[in-house]
């Protein structure tokens, strides 16, 4: 079933309400290996990045054992 028009346009809509972009600039090779790491993984790109900084936010925010 093909889209709509209104459909698309409903679409782009809530996304640009919705959502925010994030710019990431890596050399190729480095998106080459971060590719092949997430598909390594079944995930897509922008799946596995959001994990990864999910997990190091996590980490990030976890008590220290320092004292």
């Amino acid at each position: 079933m093909a889209l709509t028009e209104a459909r698309k346009r409903a679409t782009v809509k809530y996304k640009l309400k919705a959502y925010g972009r994030i710019y990431l600039e890596v050399k190729k090779e480095e998106k080459q290996k971060i590719e092949e790491h997430a598909q390594e993984r079944s995930e897509s790109l922008n799946g596995f990045i959001k994990r990864a900084i999910t997990n190091q936010i996590t980490q990030d925010n976890a008590p220290s054992d320092k004292n």
